[in-house]
Formats: structure tokens, sequence, C-alpha cells
């Protein structure tokens, strides 16, 4: 972008006599902050410094000339603000809202425009650059760019906006302060979205098709599993939100009580099937490193629908990990486990402990968790 050029005052003016000397204030990036044609004799008069830097007249040169390089714009408008010199003061905000700034900057002139005034006409432009509009709030900010990453059809670009959104949403980003506003009921509009979307999925899979050949060609055909599968990164991206915000136990209710996926995933095919397991990893994961507490019925309610479906599904996991850590998994399943009613542990167990001996490393491991329970039941 050009650099602005401040009007020359003989020219707004309309008075040429006596302006023999010009002075052109440049910014660090090289661009002219304020250029005035000056009376030589007053400004040297003046100035110590000035009066140094001022060239000797010669009538063939034409007129003399100052360039003082490497000047901060804020502090020339900050100084021509203090001494109320109107004319520095518009060169100056034009130029500033001319070109980009850096996030010092930015702060910097936000300090500035809360402790000094300008005439509204000049600053506009300016504070139009640091001001939010009131159309929206954070939170419906923040609901509408996660509405438009879940809806994204594009693998890569979606991932990519998934880690920025991760990125503002941190709680050590310096921009969490302005994006930490979430909406939970409209956060939990979209994971009904895409759940929902998820259960049509396996609807579509389940119902009849015409011929073996053409059912087995459906059904693994990869349109289907890339369908399958954006949901379930989905809701699992989701799901990370919610737990990173403290908001995540409605979450758990929701997956512990879809019966008609849990139903739908023994039939379904094991090429997308382990896609909801991947779902179940997350939450069983949250809860055995206690970062959502749920109730004993809720947390048992969760084990009976999705535990069975994990134990078979781990081998698929391990081979198409997608960044899971069957490590962190096994450990926290356990943990998880070990949380429920003796009872109900030991139902389970022995389920794990069948599975375990038959299928080996296409079982999760859960041999510590399991002594863990044998010692609190039968060694006192």
């Amino acid at each position: 972008m050009a650099p602005f050029v401040a009007v020359r005052e003989e020219e707004e003016e309309g008075q040429g006599d006596g302006l023999d000397l010009r002075l052109c204030l440049r910014g660090r990036d090289g661009g002219c902050v304020v250029v005035m044609d000056l009376d030589s004799a007053v400004l040297c008069g003046s100035s110590a410094f000035f009066a140094a830097m001022a060239p000797e007249p010669n009538a063939a040169a034409g007129a003399r000339r100052i360039e003082v390089d490497g000047v901060d714009n804020i502090a020339v408008l900050e100084v021509a603000s203090s001494i109320m010199f109107d004319k520095g003061i518009r060169s100056c905000l034009e130029y500033i809202e001319a070109v980009p700034w850096n996030e010092n900057e930015e702060e910097k002139l936000k300090h500035l425009f809360a402790r000094c005034t300008f005439v509204e006409a000049l600053s506009k432009d300016v504070l139009a650059r640091l001001q939010t509009q009131p159309s929206s709030s954070s939170e419906d900010l923040t609901g509408q760019l996660i509405q438009s990453v879940t809806s994204s059809t594009n693998n890569s670009a979606r991932k990519d906006m998934q880690s920025l959104i991760n990125g503002l949403l941190s709680k050590s980003s310096v921009y969490q302060k302005d994006l930490s506003g979430l909406n939970k009921r409209s956060l939990y509009q979209i994971c009904c979205s895409c759940l929902n979307l998820l259960v049509e999925l396996f609807k579509e899979d389940s119902e009849p098709k015409c011929g073996t050949g053409q059912a087995l060609k459906i059904r693994h055909n990869k349109p289907m599993i890339e369908r399958v599968s954006k949901q379930s990164e989905n809701l699992s991206w989701l799901f990370e939100i919610l737990v990173n915000n403290d908001m995540a136990e409605n979450f758990v209710v929701l997956w512990a009580g879809q019966d008609d996926l849990i139903r739908m995933h023994e039939q379904a095919s094991p090429m997308f099937r382990y896609e909801l397991s991947r779902i179940s990893a997350g939450v069983f994961i949250a809860l055995g490193q206690g970062k959502v507490q749920c109730p004993s019925d809720l947390r048992s309610q969760l084990f009976r629908g999705w535990f069975t479906p994990m134990l078979t599904d781990f081998g698929w996991l391990q081979r198409c990990s997608k960044g899971l850590d069957a490590r962190a998994l096994e450990d926290s399943l356990g943990q998880a486990l070990l949380t429920l009613p003796l009872r109900e542990q030991q139902s389970l167990f022995e389920e794990w402990f069948q599975c375990f001996a038959s299928r080996g490393a296409e079982c999760p491991n859960l041999s510590r968790a399991f002594q863990v329970w044998w010692r609190r039941s039968f060694a006192r």
C-alpha cells in the first residue's frame, strides 16, 4: 500500500510566502506520517534539533528538506494531540487508518483513544477498525463458526478450521478473552444435528438392499464410510470443546441414550461401525481421567450400552487410530470401569476376560484394572 502523504499546508491555506522548508516525518516502515512546508526561520529558531538538521539555502537546489526516519506513528499522533495540532492529528489519523497494524500498535492505539478525545469526523474510520460492532455477541459468532466447521464438505479444510477454532478457544490463547463466550444451548444443538445425521446414516445402511452382492457393494462403499467418519469426527471434536469448557455431562447423557445406534452397531459393517466406538473412546477417556463427572446411574448406562461395542471394535481403533491413543484408552477405560458399583464391575470384567482370552491384542488390555477389582472384591 502506498504511504499516505499529508496535504501541504500552503496548498490548504493558500499561503506559500515564507514556507521555504519541507519537514517530512517517516514511520518505521518508510511511509510518510506527516509532511509540512514550514518557515525555516521559525522552525530553526524554536528548535536546536531541527536547526542542526536544516540544510543551507541554495537557490539552484530549490526548497530545502528535512527528513526524520524511524518515527513511531502513534507517538506522533500523541504529541500532536497533546499540543492540539489539528493538522498533524488529521494527517496521522489518515495515515494510521490506511496502513496495516501489528498487535503491539493496535494495543497502543486502544490505550491512546482511551486517554485522548479526537474529533469524530477524523477518528471514526480508525475507531471502526478498533471497536467491535454491536450486531452480534462472541457467543453467537463462535456458534456460527463451529456450525460452519461441522458443515464443511472439504475434509482438509475442516481439519484446518478445527485447529484454528481450538487455538482461539484455548485457555492459553491471547484471543481467548474475545472468543471465550460459548453458548451451551447452541453447542448442543449442533451436537444433536450431527448425531441425528449419524443415526440416519446407520439407518440407511441397515435398510434391506436388492441382491446380496449389491447389498455388500453399497454397504462397503467409500462415500458411506466418509460420511460416517465426518460425523464421528465432528462429534468427537464437539465433545472435546465441551470437556474443555466444563459442559460435557449432557453429552454423556446423549451418548448413553443412543439405543438405536447401539442396536444398529451389531448389524453394521466393521469398516465404519468402529467410528461409533471412537466417540465412546473419547467419553471413556474423559471419565477415566476425571475430566467429566457423572452420576453413578449414568456411568452404568454408558457401560451397559457401549462397553461391548468397544470390545468388538478395539482392533479397528488400533489399526485406524486417527490420533487416538490406544494406551490412554485402555488405562482410562479401566479407571472408569472401577467407578461403577462392584456388582456391575464383576459382570463387565467377566465379559472382558472372555473377550481378551480369545482375542488377545484385538481386545483392550484391562489387566491392571481387573487386578484392582479382584483385590477389592476378594483379597480383603
